[in-house]
């Protein structure tokens, strides 16, 4: 009776639009009923488990974070040292003098071309480009490694990704032609927005000078532009190339692949033991075994260290002469167990047989970004002192009260006010609710 007039004052509040989808029960058998609420059902809904997916992104704090360093961040050289550690040291944008300071450094007489980069790894035909630069003057363009007259311009395929320079000098290294390089890459910093390339002509070498972030120590390095979607970890231009932005690897255990108590040849390699004696595989294990001299038929604990890691990682480009029936035999390469097992869960399309060889894998921290998630560009880049990722390992107390401390100065402040605020404002939410405990 109380369910059926809760429900009945609610269905009452909806417009007469909603009631039609709606169940109405009948008015209940009473003359009155005070200090009763409206009646209403609500489904929990349990959020879908995505490794991708953090407090930080799911509430939107990500996002803002990202607006944040990609507006007053202040980019450092990612450069790897000697001890390993990173080079560190804040970079700045270059000018063109001191571009053209750097290739007047390059020995004299070298035969040099600059370059100004104005595909690069895009697909398309490009036929557009050669009647646009005759027009201004330009005679010879370098496509995909190859240098050709703009009137003789190869025909692209627009499906594959194509590179293309356009040539604006062509000159001999001197003292004397100081004036003639320096009109030269102005030339090609305007028309490749801020990309110059110097390609030596004796040993093919090229060298990018950009106008963009630059360490003096290490001019080589490539530090992009700052923007929001470089600090993704869901996207290629900021996710570490090696675990793809989900911070672990699958990796295959070497313990789970073998059996100490069993030899070779009855099984000690777990995921191969359904293969007989006869198989492909084990014949080629037959080959290397008797090119390096240990036995199939000895338990795999009683094999030396060596001769476990050759059966594991394989032995490189050497060759093993594989018999066959016939008189036939076959050269062919060992793989190794572990590549072998890496590269057909890399390839297969087959999601059997990837959960398969992961039964033989452990998920393990990403060896490459430890476990952040990013480039090593992209954790260079701090706002005071710190990188994006130190913010995110905060729980959301820490994070509340450091966010709070951050110094700009009035400029900056001008800038990311709005951001702090909306951060602020997030992060004190989920504070006031009870979440202070849980990591960004």
């Amino acid at each position: 009776t109380i369910y059926a007039e809760g429900q009945r004052r609610y269905v009452e509040s909806l417009s007469s639009y909603a009631r039609q989808f709606l169940g109405i029960m009948d008015k209940p058998d009473v003359d009155s009923i005070d200090g009763l609420s409206p009646s209403i059902s609500i489904d929990q809904k349990s959020t879908s488990r995505n490794p991708r997916s953090t407090v930080a992104t799911v509430t939107e704090i990500y996002d803002y974070l990202r607006l944040l360093f990609a507006r007053v961040g202040v980019p450092h050289c990612p450069a790897l040292m000697p001890d390993g550690t990173r080079c560190g040291k804040p970079v700045q944008r270059r000018t063109a003098q001191s571009i053209i300071d750097e290739i007047m450094k390059l020995p004299e007489g070298s035969k040099l071309m600059l370059l100004a980069p104005i595909v690069s790894q895009k697909k398309g035909e490009f036929a557009h480009i050669p009647e646009q630069y005759m027009r201004s003057g330009f005679a010879r363009a370098r496509v995909d490694g190859v240098v050709y007259a703009l009137d003789e311009f190869p025909e692209l395929q627009k499906s594959y990704k194509h590179d293309i320079e356009l040539v604006v000098d062509r000159v001999v290294m001197a003292p004397t032609m100081m004036s003639r390089i320096s009109q030269s890459v102005e030339q090609a910093l305007e028309l490749a927005s801020g990309v110059v390339q110097v390609l030596d002509a004796t040993s093919g070498e090229i060298t990018t000078y950009s106008q963009r972030y630059a360490c003096m120590d290490h001019p080589g390095e490539d530090i992009p532009e700052l923007e929001p979607r470089l600090f993704s970890f869901n996207a290629p231009q900021g996710a570490c190339p090696v675990c793809t932005g989900l911070g672990t690897r699958l990796e295959v255990d070497p313990e789970l692949i073998l059996n100490p108590n069993l030899t070779i040849a009855e099984g000690a390699i777990r995921p191969f033991n359904r293969f007989n004696a006869e198989a492909w595989y084990m014949k080629r294990l037959a080959a290397v075994a008797e090119e390096h001299g240990f036995s199939l038929h000895v338990p795999v604990k009683e094999l030396s260290d060596d001769v476990v890691q050759k059966v594991l990682y394989g032995t490189g480009k050497q060759k093993y002469r594989i018999h066959l029936s016939g008189n036939r035999y076959y050269d062919s390469t060992y793989e190794g167990v572990i590549p072998n097992l890496e590269r057909r869960h890399r390839e297969t399309d087959s999601e059997f047989m990837r959960k398969d060889i992961e039964r033989f894998m452990r998920e393990r921290k990403c060896t490459a970004c430890k476990g952040a998630r990013l480039k090593p560009v992209v954790l260079a880049v701090t706002v005071n002192g710190l990188s994006i990722m130190d913010i995110c390992n905060l729980d959301v107390a820490n994070a509340l009260d450091m966010i709070g401390q951050l110094e700009f100065t009035a400029e900056q402040q001008h800038i990311v006010k709005l951001v702090v605020k909306e951060i602020m404002a997030r992060l004190g939410f989920m504070n006031n609710v009870g979440l202070s405990y849980l990591e960004l």
